[in-house]
């Protein structure tokens, strides 16, 4: 059963469609009905769709398969833009980076009229010898405002994912990510905890710093494991979340382990013993 509460502080949980991924931080991978009836079962509120790409999700009714199920979807991840087609926002190439837009683009066409915001984390891209910092930084700036005026018009949202130092040198705090969006009308950042717990001093300050501009939560322990499976300390970042007001989702992207159940169990009893208590 459900619980709901007052502050609006939603559960999710992340499901795979990307074999290529598979053993990769997602919980469920029992296809889009196996694992919202797993969601839907052990009383989360949403999922988190990570697809091989949009035209993967054309013509399947999503809203129905959820709505049957009492769940919402949260966010739909573009890693797949990068883990199979190795598109990123900022490779040197005009004509890679336009069709990495585009990859993005029609991911929030699937995902606007479901409410659900549109992940850029990995596709963000990095540095290179061809391509220098400064370059890298500009040419995923000129892709997020493409994309934020695409989703000014499809009343769409994007989340961007600052992520730690060994996976892009180009945002890995809050207070980074948001210089890179500043000035954006439907972007906001992602708060991944277990990048945070890499990058930042204080998480708490951090998401009490960026306040409104945090628009989504990766719900994730210091071990990318379920929430209660490492050492975080969990209390004093949901009350920064209800300082600034936050009411959008904690969702699961953590391994699998020990095992895909198991995993969001802990997920969802950790939602409850922190959020709901």
């Amino acid at each position: 059963m459900k619980i709901k509460t007052p502050h609006r502080i939603r559960s999710s949980v992340t499901l795979s469609l990307v074999e290529e991924s598979r053993g990769g931080p997602f919980v469920l991978w029992e296809g889009l009905e196996g694992s919202m009836e797993i969601a839907s079962s052990l009383g989360f509120d949403a999922v988190e769709i990570f697809p091989p790409d949009a035209e993967s999700l054309v013509g399947i009714p999503l809203e129905r398969l959820a709505s049957d199920r009492n769940l919402s979807i949260a966010a739909i991840g573009t890693g797949a833009g990068w883990v199979k087609h190795r598109l990123s926002l900022a490779d040197g190439s005009v004509a890679t980076r336009q069709e990495a837009i585009g990859f993005i683009a029609r991911v929030m066409e699937v995902a606007a009229p479901l409410g659900a915001g549109v992940i850029i984390g990995s596709m963000q891209g990095r540095s290179t010898p061809e391509v220098p910092l400064d370059r890298a930084r500009g040419y995923l700036r000129e892709g997020l405002e493409t994309l934020d005026r695409i989703a000014v018009r499809s009343s769409g949202r994007v989340f961007y994912e600052p992520l730690n130092r060994y996976e892009t040198d180009q945002c890995n705090t809050l207070e980074s990510g948001c210089r890179m969006i500043e000035g954006l009308e439907r972007t906001t950042l992602l708060a991944d905890w277990f990048h945070m717990n890499i990058e930042e001093a204080d998480m708490a300050r951090s998401l009490r710093e960026a306040g409104g501009r945090v628009g989504h939560i990766h719900f994730a322990d210091t071990n990318r494991k379920g929430v209660g499976m490492g050492h975080l300390v969990v209390e004093p970042l949901i009350q920064a979340l209800r300082d600034i007001e936050y009411s959008g989702y904690l969702s699961a992207e953590v391994f699998p382990q020990p095992s895909s159940m198991v995993a969001a169990e802990m997920t969802i009893e950790s939602y409850r013993r922190y959020v709901c208590s």
